[in-house]
């Protein structure tokens, strides 16, 4: 029977249409691009189907790989029972997660009238449309279950069922729901509320706040109540169902939100608005590759993970918690880090954004400036001045790492965090963030706590940073890490600059202690050791000295490059993080040495998990899973390496190698100062186009090439074809810098 309470959609009188023909191109992938040439969304270019569809007739046999759909406001695993709300943690210090909220969503779909032997089950994540399917089909229907986080609506999960018959009008057809929903929560006190029109609602608050003057946030769940079984109606070809579940912190919202998603189903634009919302998004950002399907298809993966975090950029008000390692699907207690925010937003995911997305890479960076209290107070609590960033932060800023030692002694998280408004700035010119909007007294509390934390080494005449443990967790404990020391360095020098640039007086001790931090170097092997006393053949954990060179660029000759590479990549716990290699990669790349940078770009294979493209944090499937700090490594192997993207403090640098399986490859919508380019490399020669002036304040361009010394004026809308060699893009008037 048809529940009344159901939304019922429409019925046909005659079949679905066919799906469109699309042409083949080579497994190439082109993010612009739109597939279904009737949507009123962006068209950018073509690609194949199959670039962006992710398919099989199983589902994962471990549930943490199935795929997620999120928004950046709201997240869920498909068919799991627990959805994640941005910013929304149940407990304290130790103890704080992500709050679980019951889905309505948890869902499953079958049709016991037909034998299962002569039933096909198809389950896809469409990642160019933003949603996941379960396909059944017999002989005579077909029944299509369909889950998405709306993209525009961004406190509604929309699930919707289609029948349809293969043939002629016949008897009634019944599928049946499998629901494993139950509306409660070991972390919301939740109490009934009042049916909304004819929808279920439930609201409460968090059991316990995260501190003790912390906001308690509420949630308010309505929802589409879901029935055993729907009915397509004899004498019916097709017909559909949408069930809406809204989300939102206050009933008023939760109400409007649900009140909005009836209207769209009624004007049939619910799922057709969430598609050409992705095709935007795609829209803004691509990576072509002329090569292997299986590449096209990981950088696919990664760039939807990685766009369904991000937050939305049309939402006025929407303030963003940050970005965690699994992402806002996961994170729920004894999990995924707990849905904590890390040094992966800063240093491993935010580049990416930072090239592609300024907007929303503002919006990571304004994550850190709303936290800037709870940083304050970490420093207090350690017994120095400014502020000292959590190692694992979640709505306040305040530490909330379950041991102790981490938020103690990791202390890079400041330079990490520094280096990124760094970049911001270099990439965007944008001043305001920093003198309208809180970023100066981000930089300001970082260079103070930095002073607060060295001391000064009389007998050898320099600055030290003792007692920290460094990206290479394996040593604890440790005496001037090279990493530390160096981003505790490009703390002081950056504040500084910014200083000047902003016309603020600033103590001279800071520019005093920026140059004479010290930072390990070994002049006979021409190395960086990791800290005062590593000794060789010493294991570490992950990716650490080989930062210097990317993406710190820390001033070295090549061949201390290439003897940093050497003697950490044996060290290197082959079992290690996956975002690793990516590093490895870039830096391989940067010394042409095209074979060893891919070779340690396909480990990164070992971390995804199929069908649906989902990272592990470990290669043997272990750890944190929709890892995008993995999959953020693996953008920047590409993004980064295969370009030779540096964002300096004049220009945007470039100096293409990539593998010989690779015949060419385009960066479309890479962002700098105002202006959206594309790029096109092969083998002899590369094109650059002047795509769009992003805003008022854009700054005109040109590309300086290094072996000849010929510059060439960036015109909007001519393309501009170069041999391949190192070049820039910088401004073609060089005055004061930034305007």
């Amino acid at each position: 029977m048809l529940c009344e309470n159901l939304i019922k959609v429409q019925t046909f009188s005659s079949p679905f249409p066919a799906s469109q023909e699309v042409t083949d191109f080579n497994s190439a992938i082109f993010c612009g691009a739109r597939r279904d040439s009737k949507a009123e969304c962006y068209d950018s270019g073509k690609m194949t189907e199959d670039d962006y569809i992710f398919t099989s007739d199983k589902l994962p046999s471990d549930p943490r790989y199935m795929a997620t759909v999120s928004n950046g406001f709201v997240g869920t695993r498909v068919f799991d029972e627990l959805i994640h709300v941005n910013g929304v943690y149940n407990g304290g210090l130790g103890d704080c997660h992500r709050a679980n909220i019951p889905s309505p969503l948890a869902v499953r779909i079958n049709m016991n009238e037909i034998s299962q032997e002569d039933l096909k089950h198809s389950y896809t994540l469409d990642t160019h449309a933003g949603w996941f399917t379960h396909t059944l089909s017999s002989d005579d229907v077909i029944v299509t279950q369909k889950i998405l986080a709306h993209r525009v609506h961004l406190n509604l999960l929309v699930m919707e069922i289609i029948m349809e018959r293969k043939q002629t009008p016949g008897p009634s057809v019944n599928v049946q729901l499998l629901n494993s929903f139950s509306p409660q929560s070991q972390d919301i006190a939740f109490t009934d509320g009042p049916d909304f029109q004819d929808a279920r609602y439930i609201y409460g608050q968090i059991l316990i706040r995260e501190v003790k003057d912390a906001p308690k946030p509420s949630i308010h769940l309505i929802w589409t109540p879901v029935t055993t079984s729907l009915t397509l109606p004899a004498g019916k070809t097709s017909a559909s169902w949408v069930f809406l579940t809204a989300v939102a912190e206050t009933a008023d919202q939760a109400k409007d939100s649900y009140s909005n998603g009836l209207a769209l189903v009624a004007s049939g634009k619910l799922c057709s608005s969430h598609k050409c919302a992705w095709a935007e998004l795609w829209s803004l950002c691509g990576i072509r590759v002329g090569g292997p399907l299986a590449l096209n298809q990981a950088l696919i993966g990664c760039v939807y993970y990685l766009l369904s975090a991000l937050p939305p950029l049309q939402v006025e008000g929407f303030l963003f918690n940050g970005i965690s390692p699994g992402g806002l699907s996961n994170g729920k207690k004894g999990e995924d880090y707990w849905g904590h925010v890390f040094w992966d937003q800063d240093v491993w995911i935010y580049p990416n954004v930072l090239l592609l997305l300024p907007a929303m890479a503002h919006a990571i960076l304004s994550y850190r400036i709303h936290t800037l209290k709870g940083a304050k107070k970490n420093a207090l609590n350690q017994g120095y001045k400014g502020v000292k960033f959590a190692w694992e932060s979640a709505l306040t800023g305040e530490e909330m790492c379950p041991e102790e030692i981490y938020g103690q002694k990791e202390i890079h998280i400041n330079g990490d965090v520094c280096f990124a408004f760094q970049q911001y700035l270099y990439a965007t010119g944008d001043l305001s963030l920093f003198r309208e909007e809180g970023g100066w007294p981000l930089v300001q509390g970082i260079a103070e706590y930095w002073v607060s934390r060295v001391t000064w080494n009389t007998e050898h005449g320099w600055y030290e940073i003792k007692g920290v443990m460094p990206p290479d967790e394996y040593h604890v404990d440790v005496d001037n890490s090279v990493y530390t020391n160096v981003v505790a360095k490009y703390s002081l020098e950056f504040a500084v600059e910014l200083a000047q640039l902003l016309q603020i007086e600033v103590p001279e001790e800071w520019q005093e202690v920026g140059s004479k931090i010290k930072v390990p170097f070994d002049p006979d092997e021409q190395y960086h050791p990791e800290f005062d006393g590593f000794q060789k053949g010493e294991t570490v954990k992950q990716a650490d000295v080989v930062l210097l060179g990317f993406p710190l660029g820390y001033p070295m000759s090549e061949d201390v490059r290439r003897n940093d590479l050497e003697f950490y990549e044996p060290l290197t716990d082959q079992g290690g993080p996956s975002m690793t290699w990516g590093m490895f990669a870039v830096g391989w790349m940067e010394l042409k040495q095209k074979a060893r940078a891919q070779a340690h770009l396909m480990k990164c294979f070992n971390n995804i998990q199929e069908p649906y493209k989902v990272w592990s944090e470990y290669s043997d499937g272990t750890g944190a899973v929709n890892f995008l700090t993995g999959m953020g490594g693996f953008l920047q192997a590409v993004l980064f390496g295969y370009t030779g993207f540096r964002i300096k403090k004049e220009s945007l640098n470039f100096d293409p190698a990539f593998p010989e399986d690779i015949t060419d490859f385009s960066i479309t919508g890479v962002c700098y100062l105002g202006n959206k380019l594309n790029f096109t490399f092969k083998r002899d020669k590369m094109t650059i186009i002047l795509d769009k002036m992003l805003c008022l304040q854009h700054y005109n361009l040109e590309v300086a090439l290094v072996k000849s010394g010929e510059t060439y004026p960036l015109n909007l809308g001519k393309q501009l074809s170069i041999p391949i060699q190192p070049g820039r893009i910088q401004k073609r008037v060089n005055n004061c810098w930034p305007l």
